[in-house]
């Protein structure tokens, strides 16, 4: 039985998350006092006791969601029968992917990520972008919504996240106005995300280019496990790859409905959500409502794993 581990994005993070980890199991401390140190500031004060809105904060969300879904996984590694044939993550989970399958060390994944975060709030900053979750259409009809809503403004589809749900991104006023369109396209509803600009389109250029010079500077190695690329469901083969792939999933969207079908058809039975929250096991259930998703958050989940 082939067995994949999927790694959460930003927007799974929570006041709390990992207290629970780092008083059950000493590893767990030890990750999160180590990312303390890189980070500079104290990690887990934020994590388990807030304020929601300095952890909600793109740049301490990332690292945050990134040690506690690692420090899971470094668990998960001394139990039996449970390893991986692949790994996925959405978007920033794709950096803890990338850990899982020993692309780049622990060390370099929080300080990658934590620059990543910096680097995106910037350019969120120097832009007015938002994102809108768009429910019950496919592909074309929120293309129709977008076309509509932009009127020449930047207007388009940045995630995909399984069937009838389509996350679209671009400027406040364009996303405003396709929130308040989407039910005449026929959509149950649509939501305005509280994020900080417009992710993975081109407002994200500057970000982009700054993560490309921190990459250029960080050791990528081989994957030692398969793992699927968020913008075109390829696997990684080398470090420029990775490179590449991390740098174009800021201004690209992700096809993360299209990875999770493709690990279907080549025959992933297992799937184990890792990290904080629920959201990619709910996306799993939308894409194949019969597959079987372990979902290890909390102490409690991943105890039972352990035995």
């Amino acid at each position: 039985m082939k067995t994949a581990f999927l790694f959460p994005g930003q927007g799974a993070q929570f006041v709390g998350m990992g207290k629970e980890l780092v008083e059950e199991f000493d590893i767990c401390k030890q990750m999160f006092d180590k990312a303390s140190e890189i980070v500079g500031y104290d990690l887990c004060d934020v994590c388990f006791n807030g304020p929601e809105d300095t952890l909600n904060s793109t740049t301490v969300s990332q690292p945050a969601i990134f040690t506690m879904s690692a420090a899971i996984l470094e668990v998960l590694r001394n139990v039996e029968g449970v390893s991986p044939d692949v790994t996925v993550g959405l978007s920033l989970g794709e950096y803890t992917a990338l850990y899982a399958a020993e692309v780049m060390s622990f060390e370099d994944g929080v300080a990658l990520v934590q620059k990543r975060g910096k680097a995106m709030q910037a350019a969120a900053d120097a832009s007015n972008g938002s994102m809108v979750s768009v429910i019950g259409l496919d592909e074309e009809k929120v293309n129709e919504l977008c076309l509509e809503a932009g009127q020449g403004e930047l207007l388009k589809p940045a995630n995909f996240n399984c069937p009838g749900q389509i996350v679209i991104s671009g400027t406040v006023s364009a996303c405003q106005r396709a929130a308040e369109l989407a039910e005449k396209h026929g959509a149950m509803k649509a939501v305005v995300l509280k994020v900080a600009g417009a992710f993975h389109t081109e407002m994200m250029s500057p970000a982009a280019e700054t993560l490309g010079q921190a990459l250029t500077g960080c050791e990528i190695r081989v994957p030692a496990t398969k793992v699927i690329a968020n913008i075109n469901t390829e696997y990684y083969t080398d470090a420029d790859s990775i490179r590449d792939g991390l740098v174009r999933q800021l201004v690209e969207p992700l096809l993360w409905q299209k990875c999770m079908e493709k690990l279907l058809v080549e025959g992933v039975e297992n799937f184990y959500e890792i990290g904080p929250g629920r959201v990619l096991t709910g996306l799993m259930k939308r894409v194949n409502r019969k597959t079987r998703v372990n979902n290890v958050s909390n102490a409690k989940s991943l105890a039972e794993l352990v035995g």
